[in-house]
C-alpha cells in the first residue's frame, strides 16, 4: 500500500505539471518572432524606435540579455519603450532554453560564451551588425563575453547588477539537483512546478528587496514560464556552470575596450556588486560605475531612468 500510495503521488504530480506547465505556455505565447537557426529556434521581441530617429534611420541598435529565471520580457518591459523613444532599436531575445526560445543541443550549451555565439547569429541574420549589449544578472557574463569574444560586434556594453567574477558561497542546492542527468528529470517533471508556484511571489520579493516588486511583475513577465520542466532544467544547468565560466572569464576582462558602463545597488543580495560592478570597473579601462543606495537586485524596475541613463551614455560614448 505504501508502494502504491507513492507512485500515485508520483503520477499525480506529473500529471499536475504537465497540465499546469501547459497552462503556463498558453497563458504566456510568444510575443515576438522566431529565427531559425542550425539546431534550432530563438525567439526575440523586436521593438523598433519610436522618436528622435536620424535622418528617417535608427540611432543604433541595443541589444537587451536578460538573466537567470526569467525571460525577455523581464528586460524589454521597462527598458524598451524608452530606449526606443531614445531612437533605437530595441532587441531582446530570449536566451536559449529560456521562453520561447530552443536549448540546442550542445555539450556546452550552458555556457555564456555558447549563448553568445547563438545569439549573434540570431541577430544577424535579422540584419544586426553591430550593437549596444546590455546583460542583467547573470547575463552580465554573457554580455561580457560578447565585449571579449566578439569585440567587431559590441559597440558598448552596458552591465545591470552583473555576475562577472567568482563569488563565495556556491549556488543553491536545487540546482545542483536539477541539473543532475536522471534525478533530475525526475525533479523538474514533478515538485518544482507545484512549489515553485508557491514560493514565486517570496522569491521574487527577495530578489527585489528592499524595494516592492510591481504588482503585475508575475504576470507581465511570465516570470512563472522558468517553473516548465525544460526550462527549469535549463536554468539550473546554467546557474551550475557559471561559477567555473566567470573563473576563466574574469581574468580576462582587462581585454574589454567598448565603452562600458555598470550600475548595481548596494543592497543587492543576489549579486554582491563589490565583487563584481566594482571589480569590472577596476579592471576595465575606461568604464563608469554607478552605485544606487538602498537599491536591490532590479534596478532596471525599481530605477529605471537612471538605467536608461547608463545605457544612454554607453551609446553616446560610443558614437551613437
Amino acid at each position: 500500500m505504501i508502494v502504491l500510495g507513492f507512485l500515485a503521488l508520483v503520477l499525480g504530480l506529473m500529471l499536475f505539471t504537465f497540465l499546469a506547465a501547459g497552462r503556463i505556455g498558453i497563458k504566456h505565447p510568444p510575443q515576438g518572432t522566431f529565427v531559425q537557426l542550425q539546431g534550432g529556434r530563438i525567439h526575440l521581441v523586436d521593438l523598433m524606435p519610436t522618436a528622435n530617429l536620424v535622418n528617417g534611420s535608427p540611432r543604433g541598435t541595443i541589444v537587451l540579455l536578460h538573466g537567470a529565471s526569467g525571460n525577455q520580457a523581464d528586460v524589454m518591459l521597462p527598458l524598451g519603450p524608452p530606449l526606443a523613444a531614445a531612437g533605437f532599436r530595441v532587441i531582446a531575445p530570449d536566451r536559449p532554453g529560456h521562453g520561447w526560445s530552443d536549448r540546442f543541443n550542445a555539450p556546452d550549451q550552458a555556457s555564456p560564451a555558447k549563448q553568445a555565439k547563438i545569439v549573434r547569429a540570431a541577430l544577424e541574420k535579422i540584419g544586426v551588425k553591430q550593437a549596444i549589449i546590455v546583460g542583467h544578472s547573470l547575463a552580465g557574463a554573457m554580455a561580457s563575453n560578447f565585449a571579449i569574444d566578439h569585440k567587431d560586434f559590441t559597440q558598448g556594453l552596458a552591465l545591470i547588477s552583473a555576475v562577472t567574477h567568482p563569488w563565495p558561497g556556491g549556488i543553491a542546492a536545487y540546482y545542483h539537483l536539477a541539473s543532475t542527468p536522471y534525478l533530475g528529470w525526475f525533479f523538474t517533471h514533478t515538485i518544482t512546478l507545484p512549489i515553485g508556484l508557491m514560493t514565486m511571489p517570496s522569491a521574487i520579493k527577495a530578489v527585489f528587496a528592499p524595494q516592492i516588486p510591481p504588482a503585475d511583475f508575475i504576470e507581465a513577465t511570465g516570470v512563472k514560464m522558468v517553473l516548465r520542466p525544460d526550462e527549469f532544467r535549463a536554468n539550473a544547468q546554467d546557474v551550475e556552470a557559471l561559477y567555473d565560466f566567470v573563473v576563466v572569464q574574469s581574468k580576462r576582462m582587462h581585454e574589454i575596450t567598448a565603452p562600458t558602463g555598470l550600475i548595481a545597488g548596494d543592497k543587492d543580495s543576489v549579486v554582491f556588486t563589490t565583487i563584481h560592478s566594482v571589480n569590472t570597473e577596476r579592471e576595465v579601462k575606461g568604464a563608469t560605475l554607478k552605485i544606487l543606495p538602498e537599491m536591490g537586485h532590479s534596478p532596471h524596475h525599481s530605477a529605471t531612468a537612471e538605467v536608461v541613463d547608463m545605457i544612454l551614455g554607453v551609446a553616446q560614448r560610443a558614437g551613437l
